[in-house]
């Protein structure tokens, strides 16, 4: 019998990949929130 579900090995393919996206676009948007602080700041009026 056919097994579905959080079992399968496809699902945790699926749930490896889902994870490693979730992390890279995490790490993008704190990289992004960064520059953006550094570039607010040496724009800031002195």
């Amino acid at each position: 019998m056919a097994q579905h579900g959080a079992g399968t090995e496809r699902w945790k393919e699926r749930s490896v990949w889902l994870r490693v996206f979730i992390y890279v676009f995490a790490t993008h948007l704190f990289a992004f929130f960064v520059m953006l602080l550094f570039y607010v700041g040496d724009h800031a009026p002195k």
